[in-house]
């Protein structure tokens, strides 16, 4: 027993890093979990071997040896239909979905001036169309039930990161993506709330292969007490947010490292002037200065 029994939970990208801590704290906390991943490399080409062949299909042996139930799934989440028969695998197989936490994703990266067109569409179509498309197909099962009478307490987690919140330099795609994920996140929260479907973010530091290059002097284990960047740090608030305890908390963005959590806070009106009238280009120079002499300083862009 645990606080997710009985509900099952999809998980993208979960072959490995956070994806697989999700998957096993998801099943020890009594889900039955959908294990996806394409088995690809860290830019998105070749493949280890999809579903049950490759990093998904170990992910569910760990889960069935620990005693739980889970399913390893292949599907390409960067695309409509396999988005759509991802959301499809867990209903024939169990019969409801009550949770998705989106968190695969790939980096291509590079400055800007020397990244290609293939670079930046490849970085977009996983980690921002994939998530869309996840919740976009997971939405319609729980708007039906939602309009058929069916108590719906659906949850989405989606993978932020602090690229997204701050900027990353060498990361331009990254960060966009990561960016419209907290953004799409706020959207679909106040859209969905009708609906009895609740989205919330995260925004991880923990190690994985995405991070190896990033954090170089963090990856390092300790040789002894907590390891801070453990992927499986994170795992404990996503399972919370993707349980039935958590249906009273939505559009919120939380990073996390280590054993810290902290609330984001947003894009938000800071000081302003108001003239009254409309402005003439060369009278803004001091205008603009002062408003900035007033606002809180930006957070720094990893990197700069």
């Amino acid at each position: 027993m645990g606080i997710c029994d009985g509900r099952v939970v999809i998980i993208t990208g979960a072959g490995r890093g956070l994806g697989r801590a999700h998957a096993l704290e998801f099943a020890r906390q009594g889900a039955r979990v959908v294990v996806n991943d394409v088995g690809a490399s860290l830019d998105g080409t070749g493949r280890e071997g999809e579903g049950p062949r490759g990093p998904a299909g170990e992910v569910v042996d760990a889960i069935k040896a620990a005693g739980g139930d889970a399913m390893a799934n292949g599907d390409d989440i960067s695309t409509w239909d396999g988005a759509a028969a991802l959301v499809r695998s867990a209903i024939e197989r169990w019969g409801r979905l009550d949770t998705v936490v989106n968190n695969a994703g790939i980096v291509r990266d590079r400055m800007i001036v020397s990244m290609g067109e293939d670079e930046w569409d490849a970085v977009m179509r996983v980690h921002l169309k994939g998530t869309f498309a996840v919740t976009r197909h997971a939405v319609d099962h729980w708007r039906a039930q939602a309009k058929a009478g069916t108590p719906v307490a659906a949850r989405v987690i989606n993978t932020s990161s602090g690229a997204g919140l701050a900027g990353s330099i060498g990361q331009a795609n990254y960060s966009a993506a990561k960016a419209g994920i907290a953004a799409f996140t706020l959207v679909a929260a106040a859209e969905l709330g009708r609906y009895g479907i609740t989205v919330n973010a995260i925004a991880p530091s923990a190690r994985t292969r995405m991070t190896e290059g990033v954090f170089v002097e963090m990856m390092a284990k300790p040789e002894s007490g907590f390891d801070a960047m453990d992927p499986a740090n994170i795992s404990p608030l996503v399972v919370w947010l993707g349980s039935d305890d958590a249906g009273d908390v939505s559009g919120r963005v939380f990073e996390l490292a280590g054993g810290r959590i902290s609330v984001a806070q947003g894009w938000m009106v800071g000081p302003e002037v108001d003239r009254g009238d409309r402005w003439d280009p060369a009278e803004l120079g001091p205008a603009v200065r002062t408003l900035l002499a007033q606002a809180a300083p930006p957070q720094p862009v990893y990197g700069s």
